[in-house]
């Protein structure tokens, strides 16, 4: 023993055990990750490519050096910033955006008048180029809590902007001008999550404590739900307007699930679950937009019984069928008879015909995992506004994957909403990088080591702080 380790430990207690190493960063784990699901992708590249043409596609190169460079860029920005951070988001979310690359390229190839696939990376470009900001820059997720109004004014302007504009396939979710366009829509929803986060987290005590009991559920005081309640209305009144209901029930299951995270109390489901029936029944039953997609569920092969063949929902139900359980290669499918929307709403389709019921299986999985990464994180922390961020936002695209997958596999009416990463969007890509950082940098904060004798992250413990 070296005199400086004698010294070390005389000066500590005998009944002291000895600081605990703190915990490994993993980056050298994420960086193997993000070349496995960089190696898929280009794979999937050239598989299209020699299904369609028989020959490499040209562009093979350029595609892999432009998602590799932008992994590695992402890669350098999390181990610099938040060396921490939980090693699977970053990879995860890399490997859904190239198979949604792929996967656009393979339906550009049977729509040779409309090239989807360089918009698309460019707009994958910009949102990581915006992870990296949130990443580099947010230094501690805690500072969004001080702009929770904030986020909630600037979520409602967001909503109302497309008023102005012209619907746009039977919804006013877009604006556009000169060609650009945007879905303001989805920058909204990572706002106001921001919003119920921080004010759940504020009101927790006010919220736990009794207020009037109706039925088998105990309500907190109306002057405490009662502000977080008129911004969830308004944001759902004015979607509803817009004809997006897909948008305004994400954001009524965000509200739910939060509420019930921040109170503990298991009616809010039954409540949100029985609030959230009766509003799309009445909206299904009311505005025509909706209820043509109701009708449309509810008898999908109506229009081959009429002789004016299938629609774009019973040919999604061929395509799930025609794949099976390996599904027939990439490339191979016939995901151009679904219509104009096969590369945004119904591009799940081409994944469940060309990839089969395996290929949909693990990329369900991806998102579990996802979603699964931000609930670990929001465990790991002490902080209840971090904790309820973290919930809301792996929540978010667990429900919009629940919702879009239900309507293109005939389970639930369509919404009109794009798969994360994987369908053609710009707003929806972008967004989604944003989300990634957001939790990134949670999970940085969660996997931190503590200074001796501070709480130690994990357990239930920590949930006592959000409740």
């Amino acid at each position: 023993m070296t005199a400086t380790a004698r010294a070390a430990a005389t000066a500590r207690p005998a009944d002291t055990p000895p600081p605990l190493p703190p915990p490994p960063g993993r980056r050298g784990i994420e960086l193997a990750l993000l070349v496995g699901a960089v190696l898929i992708s280009v794979c999937g590249y050239l598989a299209v490519g020699l299904a369609k043409g028989h020959a490499l596609p040209g562009g093979a190169l350029r595609y892999g050096a432009g998602l590799g460079g932008l992994a590695l860029l992402a890669h350098l920005a999390v181990r610099l910033r938040a060396p921490y951070a939980d090693p699977l988001l970053l990879p995860t979310a890399v490997l859904l955006n190239g198979l949604g690359l792929v996967l656009i390229f393979r339906l550009d190839l049977d729509t040779p008048a409309d090239h989807a696939a360089p918009t698309q990376l460019m707009w994958s470009t910009v949102g990581v180029l915006l992870f990296m900001a949130v990443v580099v820059l947010l230094r501690d997720h805690r500072t969004l809590q001080r702009y929770a109004y904030h986020c909630a004014a600037l979520a409602l302007l967001l909503m109302i902007a497309p008023i102005a504009f012209p619907a746009v396939n039977g919804a006013k979710i877009w604006i556009r001008v000169d060609g650009f366009s945007i879905q303001p829509g989805e920058f909204a929803k990572v706002l106001i999550t921001v919003f119920f986060a921080a004010y759940l987290a504020a009101n927790r005590g006010a919220l736990a404590r009794a207020g009037q009991r109706v039925a088998r559920l105990q309500l907190p005081a109306g002057r405490v739900l009662g502000p977080i309640a008129a911004i969830w209305l308004i944001s759902v009144a004015v979607l509803v307007l817009e004809r997006d209901l897909g948008t305004s029930l994400l954001f009524f299951g965000i509200f739910v699930v939060l509420l019930y995270v921040a109170t503990g109390r298991t009616g809010w489901i039954a409540v949100g679950l029985l609030l959230a029936g009766i509003g799309a029944a009445a909206v299904g039953t009311l505005e025509p937009h909706v209820h043509g997609r109701v009708e449309d569920w509810q008898h999908p092969f109506a229009g081959i019984a009429a002789g004016e063949g299938p629609g774009q929902l019973a040919q999604s139900l061929f395509a799930f069928a025609a794949g099976g359980m390996l599904g027939t290669g990439l490339g191979q499918g016939h995901s151009s008879l679904i219509g104009f929307a096969m590369k945004s709403d119904f591009i799940l389709a081409t994944f469940g015909e060309e990839l089969g019921l395996a290929g949909l299986t693990a990329l369900f999985l991806l998102y579990a995992l996802v979603v699964a990464c931000g609930y670990r994180a929001a465990l790991g922390l002490g902080d209840a506004f971090g904790s309820l961020l973290a919930v809301g936002l792996a929540a978010l695209p667990a429900l919009q994957v629940f919702v879009i997958a239900g309507g293109v596999m005939g389970l639930i009416p369509l919404t009109g909403m794009a798969m994360p990463f994987l369908a053609q969007g710009g707003s929806s890509v972008v967004t989604n990088w944003i989300i990634v950082a957001l939790l990134l940098r949670i999970s940085d904060r969660a996997r931190a080591p503590r200074p001796e004798g501070s709480e130690v992250a994990g357990g239930s413990g920590n949930w006592e702080a959000v409740r």
